[in-house]
Parts: C-alpha cells; sequence; structure tokens
C-alpha cells in the first residue's frame, strides 16, 4: 500500500512496522517531525527528553533490555549526545538501537552544518544514509536488523531534503511483533565500560566493523546502475536524486551504507567506467576514503576550481542543488555549457529578502526593547528568541549552541570585564544545558545576570512540550517543574517571575539589580502568542490621533506596526499604523508609547485608522 510521506514520517513509519517500542528525542529541525508522529501509532513509547543526552540513554537503556528503540535529534545534538554514543558503540546492545542525526546543509535553521557521517568513522559504528522517502522506511527496517546481527548501535543520517520532501512511499500493513523485554543484563565485561574491560571492547569493535565491511559488499542499499561507461559517480543520500537528474546518462553508484564503505564492490566500480567522480554534500567523506583505497578520481585540468580540501568538483560547504550542481560540473569539463535558457531555468528567482523576526505579539520583545536600552553586552542563547538579535532590537552579542550564554556570560564575568553582562535563555533551553551553566554561577558567584524566558513550550520547533509545561509528548497529565524554585534550589538568592509583557516591570527590576554585585535571575513569563490558548486572547490595537510620528513604537521592531503614508503636519515624520490582522493585543507598543496614542481598536469610537491588510 502507497502512503504520501516525509522522510520523518517514513522513518517513523518503518520504525513502527519494525517493532520498535520506545523513542526518545529533543526536538530540532530538521529531525522534530519523527518522534511526534511515532508518538501516534498504537503500541509506543515516546518522550522529549531535555537534551539530547538523556534521550541517547534513555534509548540505550531501553535496547539494553531487549527492546527495539531509536532516538532523534538534529546534527548539533549529536554533540551533546556524543559521549553516550561513544559508550553505547563500545558496549552494544541487547535489541536494535539507531541514532538519529538530521543534519542540516545549508544551515536552514542552524549554526553549523557538520556532516555527522563523520561521527560513525569516529566510533566505529554502521552509517545508513537514505536517498529518499521510501529509504527512510526501507533502511529503517533494516537498520535494527544489522544492529542486533552486529551487536551496534546504527548512525542514521537524514539531511534537511530527505526530512521535509514528501514522495510516495510503499508500507507494510503488518507490524512486526515486538521483542519480548529480557531480564536486564548481568553482564559487566560488556556493559561496565571501566578501563580493564574497555581495553578488550575496543578490540571487539575494531573487529566488528572489518564484519560490518564485508556485509556491505552484499548490502541491498548499495547499488550499482550502469548506463553510459564514459561516467561513473559514487553517491548516496539526497545527492543521488542530483547527480540521477544532471547526469541522467552516468553509471552510478548508489551508497546506502556509507561507513562502512564497500571497497571491493567500489572497485569493480571504477574498473567498470573512464572517468569516476563522487558527488556528496558537505564533507569528502566518501571522496577521501576512496582516494585513501588507491582509486584515481577524475580530476580538472584547472586547478583553480579545485576547492582547499581534497573535494575537487563540488563545494564543501552549502546545500548541494541541480544548479550547483551543474555549474561545478561545467567548471570541470564533465558537461558542456548550458544554453542561456537553460542556465536562466537553472538559477534562483531573485525574490526580496524576508528576514527572520519576532513574530507579532511576541513575549520576549518587551525584555529586549529594554535590553537595547540598557546596552549592555547580551549573551544569547539558541531558540527563537535569537531573533533578539535583528534591528531594531539589536540585542543580542554572542551566541554559540544550547546553554552557552549563561556559561560565556560567567566567563566574561570572572575574566575581568567591567560591564555587567546579561544572559538570555528560553525555558526548554534552560532545561536542555542551563540548569549546570546557572549552577556554577551560584557556585562560582559572579555577578551575571540570567533572564530566562519562559514561553511555556519549546517554541522554535514547533510548540513541543518540555518538563515546565506539565504534560508529556503523548499528552499524559506530568509533573511541572517551577523555575523559580529550582533556580532556588541552585543557589539563587536573587529570583524574580513576571509578567514578559510587563516592560516597565522588566526595565525596574534590571535596573534595580544593576547596582548591585550578586547573581541574580529574572522569570519573564508569558505563553507563546502563537499557541492556541494565547489565540484566543487576540484583540487588535490602533493607533489615535495622538500620533506625532515619534518613532519610539518603531523601536519594538513588531511586524503589525508600520509607517503611514500620512505625515504629522508638525514634524513631517511618518506618523504609526497598525496591521489588525497581524497585531496580536500585546500592548508593548502602547506600553512605550509616549503619548498614549496606542488603544485596543474596539475603545477608539471611530476608529482612527482604516484597516491595514498586510500584503
Amino acid at each position: 500500500m502507497k502512503r504520501l510521506l516525509s522522510g520523518n514520517e517514513a522513518f517513523a513509519r518503518g520504525s513502527w512496522e519494525a517493532g520498535v517500542t520506545v523513542a526518545s528525542g529533543y526536538p530540532g529541525t530538521p529531525s522534530t517531525e519523527i518522534t511526534e508522529t511515532f508518538a501516534k501509532f498504537p503500541g509506543v513509547y515516546a518522550e522529549w527528553a531535555p537534551n539530547e543526552k538523556v534521550a541517547l540513554d534513555t534509548a540505550i537503556g531501553a535496547a539494553y533490555a531487549g527492546q527495539r528503540a531509536f532516538c532523534t535529534m538534529k546534527h548539533v545534538g549529536l554533540n551533546v549526545a556524543a559521549d553516550a554514543l561513544f559508550a553505547a558503540a563500545m558496549t552494544g546492545v541487547e535489541g536494535g538501537l539507531v541514532i538519529v542525526s538530521a543534519d542540516d546543509p545549508g544551515m536552514h535553521s542552524s549554526q553549523n552544518e557538520q556532516d555527522n557521517r563523520q561521527y560513525a568513522r569516529f566510533a566505529r559504528i554502521p552509517c545508513l544514509d537514505p536517498a529518499d522517502s521510501q529509504e527512510a522506511h526501507d533502511f529503517a527496517l533494516v537498520a535494527y536488523n544489522i544492529s542486533e546481527q552486529f551487536d551496534t548501535p546504527v548512525l542514521f543520517r537524514m539531511t534537511t531534503r530527505v526530512c521535509h520532501t514528501t514522495s510516495p512511499v510503499e508500507v507494510n500493513e503488518q507490524r512486526l511483533q515486538p521483542r519480548p523485554t529480557i531480564k536486564f543484563p548481568r553482564n559487566p565485561p560488556k556493559y561496565v565500560m571501566m578501563p580493564a574491560n574497555a581495553r578488550k571492547r575496543h578490540v571487539i569493535i575494531e573487529t566488528r566493523i572489518q564484519e560490518l565491511a564485508q556485509f556491505a559488499e552484499a548490502f541491498s542499499g548499495n547499488q550499482v546502475e550502469m548506463r553510459s561507461r564514459e561516467l561513473g559517480i559514487i553517491t548516496g543520500g539526497i545527492a543521488y536524486q542530483y547527480a540521477r537528474e544532471v547526469f541522467p546518462d552516468a553509471s552510478v553508484l548508489k551508497l546506502g551504507m556509507v561507513y562502512p564503505l564497500p571497497v571491493k564492490l567500489i572497485r569493480r566500480f571504477a574498473e567498470q567506467v573512464e572517468k569516476l567522480i563522487v558527488l556528496e554534500e558537505l564533507d569528502p567523506f566518501i571522496e577521501d576514503q576512496v582516494r585513501l583505497m588507491g582509486i584515481e578520481l577524475y580530476k580538472p585540468l584547472d586547478a583553480a576550481i579545485s576547492y582547499p580540501n581534497t573535494k575537487t568538483i563540488f563545494p564543501v560547504t552549502g546545500e548541494l542543488n541541480p544548479a550547483i550542481v551543474r555549474l561545478s560540473a561545467e567548471k570541470a569539463n564533465l558537461l558542456p555549457p548550458a544554453s542561456q535558457k537553460a542556465s536562466m531555468s537553472q538559477t534562483a528567482l531573485d525574490l526580496p529578502a524576508r528576514p527572520p523576526v519576532l513574530c507579532p505579539g511576541c513575549p520576549h520583545r518587551g525584555t529586549f526593547y529594554v535590553l537595547h536600552k540598557l546596552g549592555l553586552p547580551i549573551n544569547g542563547d539558541i531558540g527563537c528568541y535569537t531573533l533578539g538579535i535583528t534591528p531594531p532590537l539589536n540585542a543580542i552579542d554572542t551566541c554559540g549552541c544550547m546553554g552557552e550564554g549563561i556559561g560565556v556570560a560567567h566567563g566574561a564575568a570572572i575574566a575581568g570585564d567591567q560591564e555587567r553582562h546579561i544572559a538570555v535563555i528560553g525555558d526548554s533551553t534552560f532545561f536542555h544545558t542551563g540548569i549546570p551553566a546557572l549552577m556554577n554561577v551560584a557556585y562560582n558567584k559572579s555577578n551575571v545576570i540570567t533572564i530566562i524566558m519562559d514561553n511555556r513550550v519549546t517554541g522554535m520547533t514547533g510548540h513541543q512540550e518540555n518538563p515546565g509545561t506539565g504534560r508529556t509528548l503523548q499528552q499524559k497529565e506530568t509533573t511541572e517543574v517551577n523555575i523559580e524554585q529550582l533556580v532556588r534550589a541552585l543557589g539563587i538568592e536573587k529570583v524574580r517571575t513576571v509578567e514578559a509583557y510587563d516592560v516597565d516591570t522588566i526595565e525596574k527590576t534590571l535596573k534595580e539589580w544593576l547596582k548591585t554585585e550578586e547573581p541574580a535571575v529574572l522569570i519573564t513569563q508569558e505563553e507563546c502568542a502563537l499557541l492556541p490558548s494565547a489565540r484566543q486572547r487576540w484583540m487588535p490595537l490602533a493607533v489615535t490621533d495622538k500620533c506625532n510620528g515619534c518613532t519610539v513604537c518603531f523601536r519594538i521592531g513588531c511586524p503589525a506596526i508600520l509607517k503611514s503614508d500620512e505625515l504629522d503636519p508638525k514634524y513631517n515624520r511618518p506618523l504609526a499604523k497598525i496591521d489588525p490582522l497581524l497585531c496580536t493585543g500585546c500592548e508593548i507598543c502602547a506600553q512605550v508609547c509616549p503619548r498614549d496614542a496606542i488603544l485596543f481598536r474596539n475603545q477608539i469610537k471611530p476608529i482612527a485608522q482604516e484597516p491595514v491588510f498586510s500584503e
């Protein structure tokens, strides 16, 4: 039976069909929908964990107990889970264990575009790289078998295009019977990684990877497609789709298992073609290994088009697409120059820039407005509040990875920076990795002021539950972590929770705390404006004739506030107007307006301006 599924949905479906019963993850684009989809299947347990390491530890525990399990994360999440990854690679498992790393070439929603195929080689575990939704489904089914056959976790590397592209998938209506939970293993030489045991296990995993290399030679996901012998392409993942589109007549070796590589299969393929190239996204992961086999790859005569590392034809940065692949091939003399008409059809449309901004009614906006006024260094974190960097707020100075803001602020403070540092972090990120950093501030007594922006949900990735929401992924009521009580338990004495829309209180509190040298935490609390419960309270505002175009309301950076064509007769400045289709009625603009010129539309009779409709 065929169903229209995204790559994420297809993997979740394949895992369910494979008899998986346990899934744990941390939401992160482009991986989020996998766990959300799996949670809806019958007979399964699925959860959001506080961070990726906890998620992987949970999946490991389920696999130790004999169940098939998976965990999900975006590529940078595997950095957080790396300790658990390497430990599981050493111990092996009882039930099948699959670790999904959703990579993000092109950094559509990420701070880097690392190539996590490298983790497979580093940890000595197999890596599967599906090219479409059908393979995401089929490879999921086989991944658990590989895991159990070779006593190893399996890294399942997906990319944004595979995760989010929808295509027909042949699914199975029957589900494999879930494995019975076994008596938890009492096998210290295998599962207790003290040095004496780990030394012996290291020998075992090196032997295991050699056995997996033999398995790769006959793995059904590694396929040769012979066409013209003039050009052969070794590829895998989404790059296979670009190879077929740009080089329709070329012979292709499509690798579904990209680590370990099938050396004999690659050698046979190389011998059958006149020119051989490797087409892959990001790192020269396959290309480097092929060169180390002593296999000669086609190299353009013009060295100027070579990249600084061993990737000689295609870019080492950014997401590939057919236009980029074609242009690179033309420069390498693999294809004739396309006609102007064909070239134009391959180039991206020249669309106006649409920079991301905080949503209308975002509860974080008022805090960033105050922080901009204070002019202090702001150490930010990963989340929708990172958009505090955008003009006119301009209120984020650093942002690197989850939980980093508090630690960076602390480091600057103890280094002797004379300016007071303020760290900004969201509720979900605080639970993720902010707690240890704040504990360090309390323990080592720096003067950092931390603002925890609690919007009652994990906002950036699409409104997932977290330990502060009182609900689990599968919508069961649970313990709701009280952030203020937790902060006090960490040793911070100066703590206050305020309404996120109360701009005046936020400003007064921060100015008061800046007169002291104690560590302090301000919790700004208001649910995300896009949550259904918040949408029910939306009530648009309007600008009255008191407006004189002073521009103060423009400084909060709300997309609902626009400059009208009407000018103030005295100052010749554009008057403000509010788009009623965007305005949520958060009243931040009304609070900052020095002339009290902004009221709810139903308070103005007649309404002072005509409705404004967004284009």
